[in-house]
């Protein structure tokens, strides 16, 4: 397996991510052919199915990016189903418990680390890749999503669970959480970011970050990198529709249309 997320992680390197909503095999090949490290298929947001994930994670191979899926919740059936499928990575929403985190974490690996139920089909290459089994532990990607007051609260208990590789901060969610809604330059918004980035650097557990990449420039990334964030993630398939449609149609009515 082709794994440029897990690659780069482990080499200390920064990563671009795309999230795809559309259940659509041409804009995940697409996504992975542009040069994204790895790329979300969002199922927590978005009415996938089982069988177009798997198209998805298929039309990604004729890439180098990292399928990770956005599961709905901490579900240890649908983890185990999505990386035999060949996902290379798991991201989990609304984890605000250390019991939460670790469901999901042991869901990702094999016993005795873990408890997934050997099956991996499509992900072993249908058998073609005999070492999968030997290195899988060690190649799955599982993020955690932190967005509620309760796991800023706890971070430091659930950044400590063993099997948990990087976080990504939920804004919205958690400034909602907060109760100062899309108010992401609030002291209290602000503070809670740097105790869950304090927390992931004294657990050696890599930081993501969204990045709003709409007024595109080399600045709007230069700064996370800079504060040693390691998985950046930009909106996708239905931001940057949206941008180019509204682009044209600006274009036109300009134009006296």
């Amino acid at each position: 397996m082709v794994h440029r997320l897990r690659d780069n992680l482990d080499a200390g390197r920064a990563s671009i991510g795309a999230q795809i909503r559309f259940d659509s095999p041409g804009i995940a090949e697409l996504f992975g052919l542009a040069g994204f490290d790895y790329v979300v298929i969002d199922h927590e947001h978005a009415p996938q199915t089982p069988v177009g994930i798997q198209h998805q994670i298929q039309a990604m191979a004729s890439s180098s990016a990292t399928a990770v899926l956005r599961v709905p919740k901490v579900d240890p059936d649908l983890i185990r189903l999505y990386l035999d499928m060949g996902a290379g990575g798991v991201m989990v929403p609304l984890v605000s418990t250390p019991q939460e985190a670790e469901l999901g974490a042991k869901a990702c690996r094999y016993p005795p680390r873990g408890t997934r139920g050997y099956g991996p089909a499509r992900a072993s290459r249908y058998g073609f890749d005999p070492d999968y089994f030997a290195k899988a532990n060690d190649q799955v990607v599982y993020i955690v999503i932190i967005e509620t007051a309760e796991a800023v609260a706890q971070i430091d208990r659930i950044l400590a669970v063993d099997g948990i590789d990087a976080y990504l901060v939920g804004p919205f969610d958690l400034s909602i959480s907060l109760g100062i809604p899309q108010q992401f330059d609030h002291p209290r918004f602000t503070e809670a970011v740097e105790t869950v980035f304090a927390a992931a650097s004294s657990a050696g557990v890599h930081a993501g970050i969204d990045v709003n990449a709409f007024q595109c420039t080399p600045e709007v990334f230069k700064t996370p990198i800079a504060q040693g964030y390691k998985m950046l993630l930009v909106d996708g398939d239905e931001w940057m529709i949206k941008a180019a449609c509204e682009k044209v149609m600006s274009c036109f009515r300009q134009a006296g249309g």
